[in-house]
């Protein structure tokens, strides 16, 4: 198995019309036997993957820019990460933490605890998914403050379980048919400098953002000492990569916190190095209380974790818990995902990242319909628009390009009403992010923009 993973290279090959056979015949039985609601962008059949390639059943190799939605952090089937979940597996896979201990728990708290910047005490719950760590983190928020109101965003994402997509105002499609949702939940506009809401200038939206939600959210419909959390993403994800104001985070804090409210600091897509830092909120001076990770902490195993300080986190045993969240395997991939991007993937994620925004930045003088590229690390977003002037949304025309894209072996994802979303695995290479911005290039010349 190592030896055919290795074979993969580091560079996208199509060998056949996309899809083919193969994979075609897979896509048949998809669409027999699972459910419609999943969203495929593209016709893509993964048979294995290696690194930042990933191969078809019918041989064509694509570079990965989207990292199974940003969760495969070390590369697909990194050595280490493959080695240490076949040694776990040999040893202890299952027996829940809820009821039973094992070491990998606390070994992987207390990693964790020890990345937070600010030098406090923090406990971990560890669960499945982002979901699940949203889950957790609204009940923790409302058990310690006793408080039941919570404040989210427009254009948010935070997951499609009851009382996460009561938070998310992503797509109306995540909410249709599925109300009532959890009750007292507020959505305010996010400082979108691209998109100012609120009439708002580019170089206020901030504080306009800031002065609604006191004067107007707080002042006619919500009491601020009846809520328990405000809910945000450091940078949106699904929302479009969109990266607020540099003063943003750190005045909610203050807001927040003159109330006796907590931030919820939503880094299941923006946490684990995809920012060039360990977690976005690094980048904006501002301290969570509660912090949500999955994605790209345990390189592809599944693992959700909530995390708090721990006076925050006092509740009962009984008061929450989960049979298999905290998985012997998926955390012995923690650990090692952990070690790898603080020995060097985190670094590389700020340096080709760097390298990858000012070769996107170049193109937007060749292709005016790019509105803006906006990110940190290896969590780009491009802006997709039809006028650069009105900075009006194209999604036919982001969905056209991210097409295009995957006909030539290059695999990205859409984000927001028309953004594209570059979010690699943390080890690629410069050689690759060029491949990638030279592949969106002739994509674009196909489509004549």
């Amino acid at each position: 198995m190592a030896s055919q993973i290795a074979n993969l290279g580091k560079f996208p090959r199509i060998v056949t019309p996309l899809p083919g056979p193969k994979a075609q015949a897979i896509i048949t039985s998809d669409h027999r036997y699972i459910s419609p609601s999943y969203t495929r962008s593209y016709p893509l059949v993964a048979e294995r993957a290696s690194g930042a390639v990933v191969e078809d059943p019918d041989g064509n190799r694509f570079l990965d820019f989207s990292a199974g939605i940003a969760v495969v952090s070390t590369g697909h089937c990194h050595p280490d990460i493959v080695r240490v979940i076949q040694d776990q597996a040999a040893s202890l896979i299952h027996m829940s933490g809820t009821d039973f201990y094992y070491r990998q728990m606390p070994e992987v708290a207390s990693k964790l605890s020890a990345l937070i910047p600010d030098g406090k005490d923090w406990r971990c719950f560890f669960g499945n998914s982002g979901a699940e760590a949203i889950e957790a983190s609204i009940k923790l928020a409302r058990y310690a403050t006793r408080r039941h109101q919570l404040i989210a965003f427009h254009n948010s994402f935070h997951g499609r379980t009851m009382g996460a997509l009561s938070l998310t105002a992503s797509k109306p499609v995540q909410r249709k048919r599925f109300g009532p949702l959890l009750a007292g939940v507020t959505h305010i506009p996010y400082p979108n400098p691209y998109h100012p809401p609120l009439g708002a200038k580019a170089e206020t939206v901030g504080e306009a953002v800031l002065e609604y939600l006191e004067e107007v959210v707080f002042r006619t419909t919500v009491p601020p000492d009846e809520v328990a959390a405000i809910v945000v993403e450091a940078i949106q994800g699904e929302g479009g990569y969109v990266v607020p104001p540099a003063n943003f985070l750190k005045g909610l804090q203050e807001i927040a916190h003159n109330y006796g409210i907590l931030i919820i600091a939503d880094e299941v897509q923006s946490g684990m190095g995809r920012t060039g830092k360990m977690f976005a909120f690094e980048h904006f001076d501002c301290q969570p209380d509660i912090i949500a990770l999955a994605k790209g902490i345990a390189s592809g195993m599944p693992l959700g974790v909530m995390m708090a300080r721990s006076d925050l986190m006092t509740w009962e045993p009984g008061a929450h818990a989960s049979t298999f969240g905290g998985n012997p395997v998926s955390l012995a991939a923690a650990l090692a995902t952990i070690r790898l991007l603080q020995d060097q993937y985190i670094a590389n994620s700020a340096k080709v990242g760097a390298f990858l925004k000012s070769r996107l930045v170049a193109q937007m003088a060749q292709h005016p319909r790019i509105g803006d590229v906006r990110g940190f690390g290896l969590m780009i977003g491009i802006q997709v628009v039809r006028d650069p002037g009105t900075r009006e949304w194209d999604p036919a025309l982001r969905d056209a390009l991210i097409q295009e894209c995957f006909n030539r072996g290059l695999l990205v994802l859409g984000a927001g009403p028309s953004s594209i979303r570059i979010s690699p695995p943390l080890v690629i290479d410069e050689e690759q992010a060029e491949c990638a911005v030279e592949i969106l290039a002739s994509a674009m010349a196909a489509l004549s923009i």
